[in-house]
């Protein structure tokens, strides 16, 4: 029967109200408890199992870790009742492989409000067992005496009577010691009235014990019991007494035996990192009774296996715990690590609900009438919200109830809100310093300890190391940061109202992210290779910082110059804040945050887009001199491909004056619109003083391709395309294969299939839109002159796509194709159709020489007097366009 949320229902006088606590599916830990008790069992089955073999490493405790909230005590409760009674196991559990009536379920909860104790603890133990309803004698001698030594005047039952153990398990304890007592005294031989007295029959029963005496043969057995009975019945002594227990159990008949599965819950408040005593004391009960399974729930990852802690628990390491060792193949920590089927034991982390697994909580946590009271639409903001994590679902429920109380109807934005108890949650059990990096990582999407520590501006790696083996820290092996902080946690710990007597001012805050910021600066300053990964972790993280806080740009301008010389074009800046308008650009790292992102984005958007917000950058002269001047460099490229070629012109004109970094770009931007004029022999002039760096091989192809003179074209690309190797950068390598694919696709299409192949493989992770769109204009440039709907098909895609990008040469060099393909079938009035669909697109000057083109491919005459100045005059343009469309019709008649 599922349990009454009190809090839920005394929070309204709707009487109608149901409010139930929702367990939310945890399959996937069940099955880890299931695979584990299964070869647990089947361990302790074996006739080669000896609980008293104090050296054989242990597989017999499974751990449950998460962050606070998570649902860890919830599991432990349910796991407790599934095991109890198999009427309370969701039927997607699925029905156990073990008999019910072996396995005894004991769930003790550790937490320091709950105040348990050690004696409390063995105490517990003991009294799940009396239901075994017969003593066990080893033990419960030497209980008695533990008892009698350190309660004087004060008897078990007395005890038991006052505190709540009685009442949850029954009175049968002081009986079956008692009777334990009595047997033995009569198996001694004591008179009744010595029988009665503890020290006599203690002692009689060690001497008995040490002489082998037949009247002990069934205590002779537990080979420890002697030593344990003369030994000081001191707290110490209690942690071994344990092993009396496990050795009872392995006495009991065949029939009569059971499986203690001890549920210890809340394991984090066994004490801290520094402080181990109640934790060494419970490990050792665990390793003492490896015929019981203990499933231990808490906020930290159980640490037995690790040999760093040698001398604070007694038994530690890999060899101890191979269950609880971590993998020696690094991996990406998942959401929720299982332990494989049929495996002993091992580490859990609970992780995050599913969305659906929200919703169903959601659902079923308040009802009215049979109904849902959280209507689905907030049922999924909530979900949005909480980022998979229960306790933030728990808050929720209870602010819709709080809101409702006052008459009005919750909407989904009254839960866009941050709870502060997540936070103190959160920071409860950590140290000041461990709170200290906690704060200082929100700052960061990702962080590796020495980042952590130079964020928080400490002077060793202690606090940060601790941090990382956190539940809420998940992890990424294979990351470029490996860590990376909880999303909701980190949200509420930025967002929310912080309470905590430590917490952070506007100038902490501010000091963390200086120090962060220059952290990730030297990270990359540092780098002895030129990792593009790193300068784009870099480049992301900090131009979140710097936007957030209002800082100097620094390190990010030199690395801003890198991200832009390979022409690859991540998307890189953060996303706006949230907030009814796109704010202002006040700060020179706003605009640079709006000059990256939009270069980026116009791989994406329409260049009139592009251009207007490269044009709000430039127009708040907020950047320093260098980059404003690759803004204007880069608005006047969107202005070409946009057909404005005078503002283009000026733009370029203006970047080449001021002789930056981008002056031989910017020759080159006047060299292509020299190009799209029709002025061909300046074009060639100033493509050859470009340099490297002005890209000349690839100025000297686009003026050579136009002129029909295709071999040409194609050696100039590919000299830009091997200069591009040497120098590594990947974009501009991408885009000389592509034009070289482009010029041969004229004039070989089997070569040019494999040189549109190596060029496919090159765009392989780049983001280039224009050059794509090239790639696929070649290859239907390849197939010009085919029978069939294919190419009009694919040309009619590639419109609407270039129209889109808004990019007036891609346009062009579609219709061009087209051209060719009509020309090549001899289709009069497709090809003029294409010639004048070019004559629209040309209207403002530029490419108007495309319709002398489709003339000359058709050997038609032109209609006005031409205005380029070609290379070799118009008669040889003529001649070399007019012989690859007959050598296309050779060519397709051939095949």
């Amino acid at each position: 029967m599922a349990g009454r949320d009190l809090r839920a229902l005394f929070s309204s006088n709707d009487r109608q109200l149901g409010a139930d606590e929702a367990f939310t599916n945890r399959q996937g830990q069940w099955q880890a408890v299931a695979a584990s008790l299964t070869g647990h069992l089947r361990r302790t089955s074996d006739p080669s199992f000896d609980v008293e073999d104090l050296e054989a490493p242990r597989r017999n405790v499974l751990g449950f870790h998460g962050v606070g909230g998570i649902g860890k005590t919830t599991l432990s409760r349910k796991l407790e009742a599934a095991l109890t009674d198999a009427g309370q196991r969701p039927a997607q559990w699925g029905e156990p492989t073990w008999p019910q009536s072996r396995i005894l379920p004991v769930r003790i909860d550790l937490a320091r409000s709950a105040g348990t104790d050690f004696e409390q603890i063995v105490l517990t133990i003991r009294l799940a067992l009396a239901d075994l309803a017969r003593p066990l004698p080893a033990f419960d001698i030497a209980l008695r005496r533990y008892w009698e030594h350190q309660h004087p005047g004060e008897s078990l039952e007395e005890y038991l009577r006052r505190s709540s153990l009685a009442s949850r398990f029954g009175k049968a304890l002081p009986q079956q010691m008692q009777s334990a007592l009595g047997d033995v005294a009569q198996a001694l031989l004591l008179p009744g009235t010595v029988g009665t007295a503890l020290g006599q029959v203690t002692g009689t029963l060690v001497r008995a014990l040490r002489e082998r005496r037949q009247s002990v043969r069934a205590l002779a057995g537990c080979v420890r019991l002697a030593d344990l009975l003369e030994a000081e019945p001191d707290l110490d002594a209690l942690s071994y007494y344990p092993h009396l227990l496990a050795w009872e159990l392995a006495q009991l008949p065949e029939g009569k035996r059971l499986t203690p599965v001890i549920l210890l819950d809340t394991f984090e408040d066994t004490g801290d990192r520094t402080h181990r005593d109640l934790e060494r004391l419970i490990q050792r009960v665990v390793w003492l009774m490896p015929n019981a399974l203990f499933v231990i729930t808490g906020r930290n990852r159980l640490q037995w296996a690790d040999d760093a802690l040698q001398g604070q628990l007694d038994f530690t390491g890999p060899a101890a715990w191979p269950a609880l060792a971590a993998p020696a193949v690094p991996h990406a920590r998942p959401a929720t690590t299982l332990v494989p089927p049929g495996d002993g034991g091992g580490q859990v982390l609970i992780g995050d609900f599913s969305a659906e697994d929200c919703d169903d909580y959601l659902a079923r946590r308040l009802v009215r009438d049979g109904q849902a009271l959280i209507a689905p639409e907030l049922r999924a903001v909530i979900t949005a919200r909480s980022h998979g994590l229960p306790l933030f679902l728990d808050l929720s429920v209870m602010r819709f109830l709080e809101l409702r109380r006052t008459g009005r109807t919750p909407a989904p934005a009254d839960f866009d809100h941050d709870f502060p108890a997540l936070i103190a949650r959160t920071l409860q059990d950590l140290t000041a310093e461990e709170r200290h990096v906690l704060r200082s990582v929100t700052l960061l999407d990702a962080f590796d300890i020495p980042l952590a520590t130079r964020a928080a501006g400490l002077a060793h790696d202690a606090a940060a190391q601790r941090l990382t083996e956190r539940p809420f820290i998940g992890e990424n092996t294979f990351g470029l940061w490996p860590f990376h902080l909880h999303a909701l946690i980190r949200s509420t710990i930025r967002g929310a109202d912080d309470q905590a007597d430590d917490r952070w001012s506007q100038r902490d805050w501010r000091r963390a992210a200086e120090r962060a910021f220059a952290g990730l600066g030297e990270q990359w300053t540092s780098s002895t290779v030129q990792d593009r990964m790193l300068l784009i972790g870099c480049l992301r993280q900090g131009l979140r910082l710097a936007r957030d806080f209002r800082l100097n740009l620094g390190w990010l301008s030199e690395a801003t110059w890198r991200y832009i010389g390979d022409s690859v074009w991540e998307p890189l800046a953060p996303p706006e804040p949230p907030g009814p308008d796109t704010p202002a650009l006040r700060t020179p790292a706003d605009a640079l945050v709006e000059a990256l992102s939009a270069l980026a984005r116009r791989q994406h958007e329409h260049r009139e887009r592009t251009a207007a917000r490269l044009g709000a950058v430039v127009d708040t002269h907020l950047l320093p001199p260098d980059l404003h001047d690759m803004t204007v460099y880069y608005l006047a490229k969107a202005q070409r491909d946009l057909g404005l070629s005078d503002a283009s012109r000026q733009g370029m004109q203006h970047v080449a004056a001021g002789q930056g970094r981008l002056a031989p770009a910017a020759r080159r931007g006047l060299a292509h619109l020299a190009r799209l004029a029709g002025d061909f022999p300046t074009a060639l002039t100033t493509a050859l003083t470009l340099g490297w760096a002005g890209r000349h091989h690839r100025v000297e192809g686009d003026v050579w391709w136009v002129q029909g003179a295709m071999d040409r074209a194609a050696a100039a690309y590919e000299n830009a395309r091997l200069e591009a190797e040497q120098h590594n950068v990947a974009g501009e390598r991408a885009t000389a294969q592509a034009q070289r694919a482009f010029a041969l696709a004229f004039t070989d299409p089997r070569q040019a299939d494999d040189e549109l192949h190596l060029a496919e493989q090159l765009l392989t992770g780049l983001d280039l839109r224009a050059t794509t769109l090239t790639t696929r204009i070649a290859a239907l440039i390849r197939d010009a002159g085919t029978a069939g709907q294919d190419v009009e098909d694919r040309a009619a895609l590639l419109r609407t796509e270039s129209v889109t990008a808004g990019i007036v040469a891609a346009q062009a060099a579609l219709e061009l194709a087209l051209a060719f393909h009509h020309a090549v079938r001899d289709d009069q009035h497709q090809l003029a159709a294409a010639t004048e669909r070019l004559r629209e697109l040309s209207s403002g000057g530029d490419y108007a020489y495309y319709t002398d083109i489709t003339h000359y491919m058709a050997g038609l005459p032109l209609d006005t007097p031409s205005s380029a100045r070609w290379l070799d005059g118009p008669e040889t343009t003529r001649h070399h366009w007019h012989t690859l469309v007959t050598e296309r019709r050779a060519y397709v008649r051939g095949h």
